[in-house]
């Protein structure tokens, strides 16, 4: 099972539905973790799991967070803002073991990363629009086997970037 994450695409809408349409065919589910800065009607956002980001004032009837059981997996979806992620990462953590989540997807730092703790992955695609960190504006495609979780992220033309590709076992 593949998904499909982008987050703070601020405002990008060819962009968004280029990556849409590149990648409709071959996920189950496409999740934008927030800061759209688009309306929750957007015909971009059409298909996707979104919540609303700190930059999200034109969507104000967007969730600030989901459960959604995609497959066999449960994904926690947040913007992150809320939780203070470019601080800590520990609020996040504790609210994903709270939902029973196996998979937190997340992004407010446009940091492309992902990481595993007590079992449960946690993925921030970084942005489509202005990443920090690296030169790349990146989005991520997670795919779930049994245990195993392999996370690649490609950049706006859809090429790998391939240092930052990483596998994990769940319990």
């Amino acid at each position: 099972m593949k998904v499909l994450i982008v987050s703070d695409s601020h405002g990008y809408k060819k962009e968004l539905e280029l990556i849409k349409e590149r990648h409709r065919h071959e996920v189950e589910a496409m999740i934008h973790c927030g800061d759209s800065e688009l309306t929750s009607d957007s015909p971009e956002l059409k298909d996707f799991v979104v919540v609303t980001g700190n930059m999200d004032y034109a969507a104000p009837d967007l969730p600030t967070e989901v459960i959604e059981l995609i497959g066999d997996t449960v994904f926690y979806v947040t913007h992150g803002h809320l939780m203070d992620v470019k601080m800590s990462l520990v609020s996040l953590t504790y609210r994903t073991e709270e939902t029973g989540a196996k998979i937190a997807c997340f992004g407010h730092s446009h940091t492309a990363h992902c990481f595993e703790q007590n079992g449960h992955v946690y993925i921030n695609p970084g942005s489509i629009r202005m990443p920090r960190e690296r030169f790349e504006k990146t989005y991520a495609i997670c795919e779930v086997h049994g245990n195993s979780v392999s996370v690649s992220y490609l950049d706006l033309e859809g090429h790998e970037v391939n240092d930052l590709r990483r596998e994990f076992q769940l319990n």
